[in-house]
């Protein structure tokens, strides 16, 4: 039997998988499903609760999706989320417009009425928000429960019926009071239960393997090393034992000693048969000038295929690949979502051939960055492996800004490991989600030994995230970026200038392509 449901509604924003996976860890189980879904088929699936998402079209628009406004006679309590606070109001009679003053980032919310949804909040709180509409008046019926500085209307409630409207993103880990939010309308106002846990979704995903692949099927498990590939590798090995193989492929877009490393940690370590295959001369001709990331996912995306499938001949008979696609690449590369906007092709999404022999296996792929971590817990695999940082699977080509040469990426490598080192040295390592350098396309005068130089640059990253979604900047000791900007200068030959990128997601992605 299926636990009680809170059914979402997608209206194509980059955060509604995340709203769900807020809701998963609260307990409550949770559906998503496009926002034009006819009330029918969203009554047949019988939710206990429903959540409008955000989206980045305006409501007033002629084109705009809309809910089937039959949804508000289910009798079903309502959240609506930024767009579907809008959507909501406007279907309802209120009016929405483009804002005087957008809002992107933090806001200070504060509260001019009583709302069960903000019980154990405090009357002013800090939420991020992410919208250039605004309601502007609420239709008959409805309660003005908040406001912002830019926003007349931040959060409002209907007068009887269990309906919530927010203007904020509760969702995202900006938002310190989000959970407590989304905590109050499920179980305060919906009245829903727990139960939900990462322990039962391991068992689920074992037997969807299993079931997928069949009784002698077999799978390669393309490894990287990283958590999502670990993780996806050790959950297809639980499930299927020795009808899976791992092919590590060393493309030549690695980071310094790091295949050695992972044919250490998961063949001779923890027993999982590991292949290492030595592709670097195919991927880096492949390669050699392109400069457009688009671009570079693509050939990456296409050559992987290419060697996975002529190992799986190798090894076969091989019927399935197994990769550990995360649902931050498949919103950003937009298959997912009600007309979701591209951000970027992820290499193991849009960058995939059409036409493939082997049939994709992703247990990962409504997964987030810290289920990934919680669920490799769960399968018993030590901190040091599910701690790692995540490293993108094109790997530096998209560290490198501009055309892809060897040269330049044993430039990028070592300046990679030396900030990873001395992160590591300063126990800073573990208290930042991620961390890397980027090689950028400019030459900056500088001198060195008394003499005139004209080299390149690097800029670090370091952030602070829950979920590769949104993210903060890492406040990093200057002490510590100091020690690493001079080894960098001085250890790395070409590279004269060392910056530090101290933007946050939202405006900027975590990777600079």
């Amino acid at each position: 039997m299926k636990p009680p449901l809170a059914l979402i509604l997608d209206f194509g924003s980059q955060y509604t998988q995340l709203i769900a996976r807020r809701v998963r860890e609260l307990g409550v189980y949770s559906e998503i499903v496009p926002g034009t879904t006819p009330v029918a088929t969203i009554a047949a699936k019988r939710p206990r609760a429903l959540i409008l998402s955000g989206s980045p079209a305006s409501g007033y628009r002629a084109e705009a999706p809309l809910p089937d406004p039959a949804i508000y006679d289910l009798g079903r309590p309502v959240l609506g989320i930024c767009y579907g606070f809008q959507a909501t109001a406007q279907l309802l009679g209120g009016r929405v417009a483009k804002a005087e003053r957008a809002e992107y980032g933090h806001a200070t919310f504060v509260q001019d009425g009583r709302s069960p949804l903000f019980a154990g909040v405090p009357r002013r709180f800090r939420a991020w928000m992410s919208h250039g509409d605004e309601v502007q008046s609420l239709p008959d019926g409805w309660v003005k429960v908040a406001h912002t500085t830019n926003c007349a209307f931040a959060a409002a409630r209907h007068a009887r019926l269990p309906f919530h409207l927010i203007q904020f993103h509760p969702e995202v880990a900006h938002s310190p009071y989000g959970k407590k939010v989304l905590h109050n309308f499920l179980f305060r106002i919906a009245g829903l239960e727990g139960g939900w846990s990462m322990k039962g979704f391991m068992r689920q995903a074992i037997s969807d393997i299993r079931s997928q692949v069949g009784p002698r099927g077999h799978v390669l498990c393309g490894l990287s090393g990283g958590v999502d590939s670990t993780v996806v590798a050790t959950l297809c090995h639980r499930a299927i034992g020795r009808r899976l193989r791992c092919v590590l492929v060393d493309h030549g877009l690695l980071r310094e000693g790091e295949a050695e490393q992972v044919a250490f940690e998961l063949g001779a370590k923890r027993g999982l048969e590991v292949t290492v295959v030595d592709a670097r001369a195919r991927f880096l001709d492949r390669l050699d000038g392109v400069a457009d990331p688009e671009q570079k996912r693509k050939i990456i995306g296409n050559e992987f295929i290419a060697v996975f499938e002529e190992e799986a001949k190798k090894l076969g008979p091989i019927e399935f690949l197994a990769q550990g696609t995360l649902y931050p690449d498949v919103i950003e590369s937009a298959s997912a979502g009600f007309r979701a906007q591209v951000i970027k092709t992820h290499h193991n999404v849009g960058g995939l051939p059409e036409r493939m022999q082997l049939k994709l296996v992703e247990p990962l792929r409504w997964l987030f960055k810290d289920e990934v971590r919680a669920l490799g817990r769960e399968l018993g695999l030590p901190q040091h492996l599910i701690g790692r940082h995540p490293f993108p699977g094109p790997g530096l080509a998209v560290r490198m800004l501009g055309a892809v040469n060897r040269n330049d990426l044993d430039v990028l490598r070592r300046a990679d490991a030396i900030f990873i080192e001395e992160l590591r040295r300063a126990k800073w390592y573990d208290r930042t989600w991620q961390a890397f350098a980027v090689l950028l396309p400019v030459h900056t005068v500088g001198v060195k030994g008394d003499e005139r130089s004209y080299e390149r640059v690097i800029a670090l990253r370091a952030v602070d995230s829950a979920d590769g979604m949104t993210a903060d900047w890492t406040r990093l000791p200057p002490s510590l970026l100091g020690r690493v900007a001079s080894r960098i200068a001085n250890e790395v030959r070409g590279v004269n200038r060392v910056v530090f990128d101290c933007t946050s997601k939202p405006p900027a992605t975590i990777e600079w392509e």
